[in-house]
């Protein structure tokens, strides 16, 4: 699994994103953490993209699923976007906080929370405490430091040292800005932003909370073609998201990271039918 989840050394498959999409601004809402544009007409569903990605990641599902408004976040400091209040200090928790803002001040009721890899985890922060109904979470398990195979608090330790090698050394900035500018979709990411978000996902871990999720719980997760590995992911997905005894699981291969990508037709059949339960 390390080979496409490193989330610790910033993998290619974890930063894939296609960029910013289009889309009316959301109305009356400013946030220095987050951006928003409104697509579609319909049901509300916010689209939550992962590490360094932007709303384009979920094109395929914008333009192929309809009958939805959606409503697709976008972290700034990532593909494109100034860092503003995210260039400095924690990441995951505020922009969390800043998505429920801007829930409430649309008025939405309600909607579904949909969110790839670190977009999962923060789809189910908001579910826990109240914001949105049902969730997706895509290829992303509730503990962030388990996507590489350690614990909160060991990972959380390295990735704290990590994120002071990448922005407080000559090096480590070096270093993170080579991986932005190679892989796919990390285009125009802050590699500080990166950093952060690292950091704080390493220390997150959702599992003893999942319990408390108020509403279905969908977790859609990538197998390759090798039997034996997917054997394995299967059973660490299974046993992650076992304390919510309503969470239904989906194996959806052979595909990386980006299943949206990787399967657009069984993906956005999957969502559908997620949306429609």
């Amino acid at each position: 699994m390390i080979d496409r989840r490193t989330l610790l050394l910033g993998g290619g498959a974890l930063l894939a994103g296609l960029g910013a999409g289009g889309g009316a601004a959301a109305a009356a809402f400013a946030s220095r953490r987050i951006a928003v544009t409104v697509r579609g007409s319909g049901r509300d569903v916010l689209l939550i993209p992962g590490l360094a990605s932007g709303p384009g990641i979920w094109n395929g599902v914008v333009s192929g699923v309809a009958g939805y408004r959606w409503h697709l976040i976008h972290v700034r400091g990532f593909a494109g976007l100034a860092a503003e209040d995210n260039a400095s200090g924690a990441v995951v928790q505020p922009v969390a906080d800043e998505i429920a803002r801007y829930v409430r001040a649309q008025g939405l009721e309600r909607p579904a929370l949909v969110g790839h890899s670190m977009g999962g985890t923060l789809a189910m922060m908001l579910a826990l405490k109240g914001i949105g109904g049902r969730v997706m979470v895509v290829d992303m398990l509730p503990a962030g430091a388990a996507m590489v195979g350690g614990t909160a608090g060991g990972m959380g330790y390295l990735a704290d040292q990590l994120g002071q090698y990448f922005t407080g050394t000559k090096a480590g900035r070096a270093y993170l800005a080579q991986i932005v500018a190679q892989a796919p979709g990390a285009k125009g990411s802050d590699p500080g932003v990166i950093a952060g978000a690292l950091r704080d996902l390493a220390n997150v871990d959702l599992g003893p909370q999942l319990a408390r999720l108020p509403g279905p719980l969908e977790v859609i997760y990538a197998v390759g073609s090798d039997a034996a590995q997917a054997k394995e992911i299967g059973a660490r997905f299974r046993a992650a998201y076992a304390p919510s005894k309503d969470a239904r699981l989906v194996p959806m291969g052979p595909s990386g990271h980006v299943v949206m990508a990787d399967q657009p037709a069984r993906f956005q059949a999957a969502l559908r039918a997620f949306l429609m339960r």
